[in-house]
Formats: C-alpha cells, structure tokens, sequence
C-alpha cells in the first residue's frame, strides 16, 4: 500500500500529510485518503484480553475477539490462561500462537498459568512456557492466594525474563462475593466483596516483589487504598506495575446496586470516590495502563438473576472511547496520555516495544489507529465484531470511536471504508 494520511492530527496535534508506504511510514506520496478531523495513535497494546479460544467458541473465539480489538484499535493482545483447557503446557502456548497466525487481525500474545489448571496448589512449568513464547504468567480469574508459590513464580519468571500478573482476590477476606461491600450489598442483598480482599492481595505482593526485584503487575485495580499501596511501592522502587479497566474509571456501584447482571464483574464496580481516586491515579501514571479485561460470555451466562450470572464484561470495541470521555470531560482528551496508557506503557511492559506501540514518524512500521473525536455514537449491544454483547455500556451515547487500523500497513479495520476508495 502507497497512500497519504490527508489532514490527519497525530496525537490530536496539528493536521498534517503523513505516508504510508511498504509497511512503514513514510513522506506524502501515493494515493490521497482523506482523513480530515481524524486522530492518529500508535495502535494499542493490551495486556489483558479473554479470547476463550479454545474452549468457548459461543462466547468467543481468536478470530472473532481479535476483529474485535483490531475494531477497537489494537494491534496487539494478551490472551490470558483461562481457556479449556488451560494455557499451562508449552504445547497449548504453541496451539494458540498456530491458531493466531491463521484468524487472527491483530497479534496474539499468550499468557502462560502461573499454576497447573489456575488451581493454586503447584507451579506450572513455566521456564517451558517461556520457552514455548509467554512473555506473561497469570492465574487471572483465579488469585495465587499461597504466598510462598508466589514467591517461586516471581523467582522463576525473573530468571526467564517475563513477569507475574495478579489477580489480587484474598480468598478469606473476599471469599464469594459478588459485590461491593456497602450500600451495593445492602440494596441487592447480595454476598458482599470488600475493598480489603483485594488491598491485602496488593499490599502483600509488592512487599515481595521489592524484596525479590521481582516485577509484577497488578491487574485490574479497582480501590483507592490499592492505588495508595502502589504509589507506595513505586516510591521505594520496587518493580511493580498496575493496570485499571475502562469500566472501573466510567461506572461505579450505584449501578452495580440495580441488580443488573451486565454490570457484575471481578472485582466489582466500586464506589464514586474510588473512581476518581483511580482516574487521578491513571492521570498522574501511578496506574501505568489502561487494560480492558475483555471477558465475552455467552447470553444465557449473562442472563437471569445476578447470583447465577457469570462475571465479567466485553471491552475492546469501546475502550478507546470510554477512555477519552473519562480524561476529556466535556473538552478534548489528552491524547498524548492515552497513547501512554494504551500503547506505549503496555507496550514496554510486555517487552513487545521494540515492534509494537512505535512512535509515529517516517521509518516507523504504519501500526495505528485512526478515531473520529466526533464520532457521536450509541452503544447497541451486539453490533460490534464480538461474538458476544454483554457490554455494560448499552445505551450509552459517546464521543469518540476507532474508524480504521493499519498493522504495518495492513488494515485490519475500516468502519469508513477510507482505504477502499
């Protein structure tokens, strides 16, 4: 491909005539596409994605859930452990990766099991699965709850270069709950699911990263005293990393409180106050990235009463506008700070920066994204590349939306059909 980005704002700056040409970018030249108004991004990484292959083809498969990030503007995923069977044999790491090369439109990255079956009780053979390509070690779903086999994952993953994610769920303290202790809990009745089952898991783990030098990442942080404890450990040094959802920094547990099952995740939605406690957190980058913790489940486990609904929600199709509404208010959103938290960060984390999350200037592979800041859009369950729909964001009006991706000047999206004209 030989084109010209016409009038196109990289970073939401200036509008500029960017090329691109052999895979890379490159001066003006070859044919115009217009792209007046529109905001170039290095593509997106994420670092928690459940893509249910295999195992689960009626919630999602690799083809399907990575049209759904390419959608998103993702050129890169992390595909956690939890599939059926589990991601804990160097065999399975090596099946997906196959897989992926065949359906895939983005990059996938599988993330190999901290332990045999995410059941907690011994290591899986990690030194193999790095072997084998994973880059990352997750039991996500599932917290290590035993601290002396965290401890040996760190080591181990240290030793062959990659890093533990955690899932931070004390069994004791969080036990079954389904959701926030409070006001939440006490409407619906529900099992409650306190701050401090997660902040115990937090407090504990980067104790012994820091004593270990060990890294770790912290996913899906939801509270305010779990933001305070690794600001914390960032002070001392200690190489510890942390990641919130689009849906913990836009929803909160008033509606959670409705009793709806779409908006039942792990962890759950959490007050307003740790809210904007975690968008400052983001804000300031003592929460280095933005992950969508993509769960897709089919209708019927998302239906019924909340008890017997699964956890979980879809999340790559609308990141990036959830994201820019929560940083831009009413005004434009710090474009330079989602690329920070969506690509680049995630993308130095995981130790894919060398390919992915480039900067974008002449030389550079074309992996992008293109969104409309005037989109003006509706959520509609179920019209996206997911194969499945539930979304906590239906009905929602939005700003912003992701129009085209290029993965080294290959569209893996187009909703405008900019590069068929």
């Amino acid at each position: 491909m030989h084109v010209t980005l016409r009038g196109v704002r990289l970073y939401g700056g200036a509008a500029a005539d960017v090329g691109v040409r052999d895979g890379l970018l490159a001066p003006p030249g070859g044919r115009d596409v217009d792209c007046a108004g529109l905001v170039a991004l290095p593509a997106f990484v994420d670092l928690h994605t459940h893509l249910r292959d295999p195992g689960d083809p009626d919630a999602e498969t690799i083809a399907t859930g990575t049209a759904a990030a390419a959608a998103g503007g993702y050129s890169d995923v992390f595909a956690m452990a939890n599939c059926f069977p589990v991601t804990d044999t160097p065999q399975r790491v090596r099946d997906i990766t196959r897989v992926a090369a065949e359906t895939a439109s983005c990059r996938v990255h599988p993330v190999g099991a901290v332990t045999v079956g995410l059941a907690g009780a011994r290591l899986a053979p990690l030194r193999e699965l790095a072997a084998a390509g994973a880059r990352m070690f997750s039991d996500d779903g599932h917290c290590v709850d035993d601290a002396a086999l965290l401890r040996d994952a760190l080591r181990l993953a240290t030793d062959v270069g990659a890093f533990v994610a955690q899932h931070a769920q004390h069994g004791g303290l969080a036990g079954l709950g389904q959701i926030n202790e409070g006001r939440a809990a006490a409407v619906t009745g529900l099992t409650p699911w306190p701050v401090v089952g997660e902040e115990a898991i937090v407090a504990r783990d980067v104790v012994l990263a820091g004593r270990l030098n060990a890294r770790l990442h912290l996913c899906h942080i939801s509270t305010a005293g779990s933001v305070e404890i690794v600001r914390w450990a960032k002070s001392r040094g200690w190489p510890v990393t942390a990641e919130v959802t689009p849906h913990h920094l836009m929803l909160d547990d008033e509606l959670a409180a409705l009793g709806a099952p779409r908006y039942k995740v792990n962890p759950p939605l959490r007050s307003a106050e740790d809210v904007k406690t975690l968008r400052a957190a983001l804000a300031e980058g003592t929460l280095d990235v933005v992950a969508t913790d993509h769960a897709p489940h089919s209708r019927a486990r998302k239906s019924g009463h909340w008890r017997d609904a699964a956890f979980g929600m879809i999340g790559l199709e609308t990141a990036l506008p959830v994201v820019a509404e929560v940083l831009g208010g009413r005004g434009e959103p710090d474009w330079r700070l989602i690329a920070e938290s969506m690509a680049h960060r995630p993308a130095k984390i995981a130790g894919i920066d060398a390919v992915a999350a480039r900067p974008l200037r002449p030389g550079e592979p074309a992996t992008l994204t293109l969104v409309d800041p005037a989109a003006d859009w509706t959520v509609v369950p179920g019209e996206g590349a997911s194969r499945s729909s539930n979304t906590p964001f239906a009905g929602l009006r939005l700003r912003h939306r992701v129009v085209a991706t290029l993965l080294a000047g290959q569209v893996t999206h187009d909703a405008l059909g900019l590069f068929r004209k």
